[in-house]
């Protein structure tokens, strides 16, 4: 039995419905309160029976964090992949972070290894990529510097060094490092907020850019990782490397508004960070724009995506399909 975490995420739910529809048999974990409707709604993007793929799960209530209920569900599990995270670029937040994606992935590898488990997948991100120097592309084997993280990223990278610590136990392990994941249904997290602030018709957009992976290419990634005799390895899942005036101007075509046509300066962005870190002293809603992500739309990474290439015969889909059916279901549910 395959155990997948963060099954009510945007890579989780999509993984689970291409292992159901696969014949897999699938056992997700969720926290308590967690929204398992969004799943069955995320299956209805593709299927009319969203509702019999869904229940063909079994689904476990326990918590990345809390050990003795991991434990159930990892009773007769043969492979993990484990998606769950916490995604936040907000420095108050860093302990909330290290405890989920640090100590978290530190459970998930300890039970794998404690019951046997044949094979772990990990989705990290490439915000755990070491830096490259002038414009040299960014792949798997740049050296890591905290020098600039942030502190997702820095717990992602912590969490990586479980991962390593685990194959060195013995356990089997592969890792993709994805980068902005573009898939339907979350508006209002990650790649999603790019679809929400499209919408809008905003004149302007940040400088810089980084790289993009359609959620279904992802969950392609890993399967074909976990179902190969490849172990040990870790693989950039970058299908291409855009703007963000690039990845905007795709979005608001497909929209069918005028895409934004004024770049954001430097100096503007500093403002808007001391706006953001005032909006955050008295409302208490989290941190936006940090020092450290002002500092990444200064110095845009490129990503080499070679070796998934090489090694899986891995041929990436475009993203303009994928964002026009995003487009179309963001259509369907606001308007």
């Amino acid at each position: 039995m395959v155990l997948v975490t963060g099954g009510t995420g945007l890579v989780g739910s999509h993984l689970l419905l291409k292992l159901v529809q696969n014949g897999i048999s699938v056992r997700a974990i969720h926290r308590k309160g967690s929204d398992l409707k969004r799943v069955v709604k995320i299956f209805g993007y593709y299927t009319d029976d969203a509702q019999i793929l869904f229940n063909k799960i079994e689904w476990v209530e326990a918590d990345i964090i809390d050990v003795p209920a991991l434990e159930i569900a990892f009773d007769q599990i043969t492979q993990v992949y484990h998606t769950a995270a916490l995604i936040s670029f907000d420095p108050q937040k860093f302990d909330t972070l290290e405890k989920i994606n640090t100590e978290g992935t530190a459970n998930i590898v300890n039970l794998c290894i404690a019951n046997g488990v044949k094979k772990l997948c990990y989705t990290s991100t490439i915000g755990a990529i070491g830096k490259s120097l002038g414009d040299a592309m960014a792949d798997e084997e740049n050296a890591w510097t905290p020098r600039e993280a942030n502190v997702y990223g820095l717990t992602k990278q912590a969490a990586e060094m479980e991962v390593w610590r685990g194959s060195q136990e013995g356990l089997p392990v592969v890792m993709v490092n994805p980068g902005v994941i573009v898939g339907p249904g979350f508006w209002h997290s990650g790649s999603g907020d790019l679809f929400t602030v499209a919408k809008k018709g905003y004149r302007f957009y940040p400088p810089g850019g980084t790289g993009f992976i359609t959620v279904h290419d992802v969950v392609k990634m890993m399967i074909s990782l976990m179902d190969s005799e490849i172990i040990n390895e870790r693989y950039i899942a970058v299908a291409e490397n855009l703007t963000f005036k690039e990845i905007l101007t795709k979005i608001t075509t497909e929209f069918g508004i005028k895409p934004p046509s004024v770049q954001l300066k430097f100096w503007q962005l500093e403002i808007g960070r001391w706006l953001d870190w005032l909006k955050n002293l008295f409302l208490k809603n989290g941190r936006r724009i940090t020092k450290n992500s002002i500092h990444s739309l200064k110095h845009r990474e490129v990503y080499d995506n070679t070796k998934i290439k090489k090694d899986l015969n891995f041929e990436f889909e475009t993203l303009d399909e994928t964002i026009s059916f995003c487009c179309e279901r963001f259509k369907e549910e606001y308007q």
